[in-house]
């Protein structure tokens, strides 16, 4: 795992448990699972682990949940270092996620990148150096209809352009949450313009 960003011994911490509000939580997910299946719950438990740590898993949430789960600790590293919604180092504290798949690619996601990378200053895998921003470059995140878009924190923005990818930045620059989704107008993935034939299912 010598290639992946993981944060290093000096960030890591001895120990982690989940907080009392996180294990009310955690309860809730395990019970979703027959007995036998629990460990089906380690994709949700990093997902807290994450929230509750700052952003990012160390090394010892990652053998927490492992004993929680009742399963091997390379089997929950396997997960952790498969998904690009888990990270195992300190990032931005809003983590830019821009998707450069096909559908994004053929709309337009590279002009999406330039916008991000010339307003940030950073490329991807890097930080801003006042720690506001982090920029990943990632797989489809599933809204291939409303390409290019990208993923801030939990929300998805959509229908990007270069202006939009910028104004959706600034905002977060000025402490504000921009409104998530298509940003062309549009409401969720309907027809992006009316079809001259009649048929409404083009987009």
């Amino acid at each position: 795992m010598s290639g992946l960003d993981i944060a290093g011994d000096d960030l890591q911490p001895k120990s982690f448990e989940f907080g009392p509000a996180e294990l009310e939580r955690v309860n809730v997910i395990i019970a979703k699972y027959p007995a036998a299946k629990k460990q089906s719950a380690v994709m949700p438990l990093l997902d807290l682990a994450q929230r509750q740590h700052g952003g990012w898993i160390p090394r010892a949430a990652i053998e927490y949940i492992a004993d929680m789960l009742e399963m091997p600790s390379i089997r929950v590293w396997e997960v952790a270092t498969f998904y690009t919604m888990y990270f195992l180092a300190p990032k931005g504290k809003h983590k830019v996620q821009v998707c450069t798949t096909t559908p994004c690619w053929l709309r337009g996601s590279d002009d999406v990148v330039a916008a991000c990378k010339s307003h940030l200053g950073i490329g991807f895998g890097q930080v801003t150096t006042d720690g506001l921003f982090s920029l990943h470059e990632v797989e489809c995140l599933g809204a291939c209809v409303n390409a290019p878009m990208i993923q801030i924190d939990d929300d998805f923005y959509e229908d990007l352009d270069a202006a939009s990818t910028a104004r959706i930045l600034d905002a977060f620059k000025a402490g504000e949450r921009p409104k998530p989704g298509p940003q062309n107008g549009r409401h969720g993935s309907e027809p992006a313009k009316a079809d001259p034939s009649g048929d409404d299912a083009q987009c």
